[in-house]
């Protein structure tokens, strides 16, 4: 399989990320990547060329340069970005990402799963929650969550976010995450358990907060490497990839 790598940005495409996809002549699945705190990189990429590699044409937004800071890196500034960025906004420039991918010839819309990482998944969350109907699946890889109250800037929980999703959910977190600490993962884990769609929860003994980012603290590769099986078997399970073409179960008629 012959995989297609390209770097978008604001200034010449009018969007900003890194797209990943196999060539193939008919729609196929798709996988929309969002990044934690530190941006968009090296590990982003090789996460998009790794779902690419399993036949999903993958983008993943620079939601960053989206909101107008087109630094090179985000790894130092990521955290401040994020501390004064409103979750609308970001929800905002999630979407603009995902039009862009779902304009896209070689997709069908129809099989299209959101993957969220670190802040990544906290505001996925919000994303997915805006457009119910036209999400297949969610991967959550240790959604930054905490117990705040409802501000200007975090106007809405992410668990009160998850009641609105309308697609089956996979979410992964480790023992060690000392961010999104047991309480909040547990009040999560309730949340997707009653918003009436299908949930997988995985909970290891091992692995802190960015446990599959070679780069982040809580980096466990035992851990990374038990989750991405369990990954690929969800995303094939609800994308439905290997079978005839299929309505999206998701929109209601």
């Amino acid at each position: 399989m012959r995989i297609v790598e390209k770097l978008f940005t604001t200034k010449q495409h009018g969007v900003a990320g890194y797209l990943a996809t196999p060539e193939r002549s008919q729609p196929g699945p798709a996988v929309y990547l969002i990044h934690p705190k530190g941006g968009l990189g090296e590990f982003m990429k090789i996460e998009t060329r790794k779902f690419a590699q399993l036949g999903y044409t993958t983008f993943a937004v620079n939601a960053f340069e989206q909101l107008g800071y087109p630094e090179e890196t985000h790894i130092v500034t990521g955290a401040q970005i994020q501390a004064k960025t409103p979750d609308p906004e970001f929800t905002r420039v999630l979407t603009e990402g995902w039009r862009f991918l779902l304009n896209m010839p070689n997709i069908n819309k129809n099989r299209v799963a959101v993957c969220g990482y670190c802040m990544g998944g906290r505001i996925a969350i919000h994303f997915v929650a805006s457009v119910p109907e036209e999400v297949r699946a969610f991967v959550g890889y240790y959604p930054t969550v905490r117990d705040e109250p409802s501000s200007a800037l975090r106007p809405i929980h992410p668990s009160a976010a998850v009641q609105k999703f309308r697609c089956p959910s996979i979410n992964l977190y480790g023992a060690d995450d000392v961010t999104t600490v047991l309480s909040q993962q547990e009040r999560m884990y309730e949340a997707f358990k009653q918003n009436g769609q299908s949930s997988e929860w995985h909970y290891f003994p091992f692995g802190g907060h960015g446990y599959v980012d070679p780069g982040a603290p809580g980096y466990n590769a035992r851990t990374a490497d038990l989750s991405w099986p369990l990954v690929a078997d969800f995303l094939e399970r609800n994308l439905d990839w290997s079978t005839p073409e299929v309505a999206n179960p998701n929109v209601i008629v």
